[in-house]
């Protein structure tokens, strides 16, 4: 099918899925081991589990006849786009990904990547604890921000 015919949300495109964190331009995609192992296991998953059994039902499908009104072969076919960008995306991420052990740091003294910290109001009576993490492992509800998050800027060195 010709593009001119498929609607724009049909296209591939190069870019972060739609809710993906985004780095800011000329910087590091700094990861703690654990976010590199979840990112890590979510590609073997996709590629050798997912994608092959989404592959064989698209064939299925298609052997079926008439494509056009199939909707297990139009289905697996935008399913199976869907798992190839994000196949595309976790191997630029991985690719570009710079892994820091906490463990490692040398001046404890100071908050850096990886750092867990504990932060209180004025008054001493609110805590919180944040862990400084990549931006693709962050979640704040868990108490794990991002790196590139104002407050773990303000809480940097």
């Amino acid at each position: 099918m010709n593009k001119a015919f498929v609607k724009e949300s049909e296209q591939d495109d190069e870019e972060s899925p739609a809710g993906a964190p985004s780095l800011p331009p000329g910087t590091r995609n700094y990861m703690t081991r654990k976010g590199y192992e979840v990112l890590r296991a979510e590609l073997d998953h996709l590629v050798r589990d997912e994608r092959p059994q989404l592959v064989e039902t698209v064939r299925w499908a298609a052997s079926n006849g008439d494509r056009s009104e199939n909707g297990d072969y139009i289905y697996g076919k935008k399913r199976l786009r869907e798992i190839d960008r994000r196949i595309r995306f976790l191997i630029k991420r991985l690719e570009s990904a710079t892994v820091v052990t906490p463990s490692e740091q040398e001046n404890t003294g100071q908050v850096f990547f990886g750092a867990t910290v504990t932060v209180c109001d004025a008054d001493g009576t609110d805590e919180q604890t944040y862990q400084i993490v990549g931006v693709d492992e962050a979640n704040a509800s868990e108490g794990r921000i991002s790196w590139i998050a104002p407050l773990s800027r303000a809480l940097l060195k």
